[in-house]
């Protein structure tokens, strides 16, 4: 379609020969020639769809991964008689059995208890006195046990080093417990790039954890 249009563009308004307009556009001559003594767009049949020899024998292999959904792909090929190619029958057994497995969209991550606690922060949307005068919004430190999902939280002056330490021990001892590890994501109080701030190593040393 976009070929015959140039073709009627370039003669009607470019004024340029059939032979020019074939050398422009890198086409028979001939195709010009039918293009500029059509009367309207070319018109082109749609082919009948071709059924692939995939196509035919997929129910059958579909029904039989529903029930068997590790069975091989040769056994498979010999089941339904497959007789082409068995590396494409392979990719489309593959693609198939993915749809029989479907993935389990719950999450199926298991903590075992005392081996993990996140720990974040909570900037509530309200300010509070820092003293008697000043007023501002500072951070809560939150702390969530992975497994039992219990919580503690505290109040802290800042997101500093010393400040986030101090409030892990305080909810530490609430907890009662010193977990394996202790999960923060990318604070810079806490570290950054696979290094620990000042004081954190010695922190977690001196806990074990």
């Amino acid at each position: 379609m976009d070929v015959w249009a140039e073709i009627r563009y370039l003669h009607a308004s470019e004024g340029l020969s059939g032979r020019a307009t074939a050398k422009r556009l890198g086409v028979a001559r001939k195709t010009v020639a039918k293009a500029l003594a059509s009367d309207g767009p070319p018109v082109y049949k749609p082919r009948p769809p071709v059924e692939s020899a995939w196509a035919r024998v997929e129910p059958a292999v579909q029904a039989l991964l529903e029930e068997f959904p590790d069975m091989a792909a040769t056994v498979l090929a010999e089941r339904v008689g497959w007789e082409g190619s068995i590396t494409w029958f392979r990719e489309n057994v593959a693609e198939a059995r993915r749809r029989v497995r479907r993935v389990d969209p719950a999450d199926r991550l298991v903590h075992r208890p005392g081996e993990q606690v996140q720990c974040d922060l909570w900037f509530p949307p309200v300010d509070v006195g820092l003293d008697s005068r000043l007023r501002g919004r500072t951070p809560v430190l939150v702390m969530v046990a992975a497994h039992s999902r219990r919580i503690e939280a505290v109040m802290i002056p800042s997101r500093r080093t010393g400040d986030l330490l101090a409030g892990m021990w305080l909810l530490l001892q609430r907890f009662d417990a010193i977990p394996k590890r202790l999960l923060w994501d990318n604070e810079a109080g806490i570290g950054r790039r696979g290094r620990l701030a000042e004081g954190v190593s010695g922190f977690c040393g001196m806990l074990g954890t």
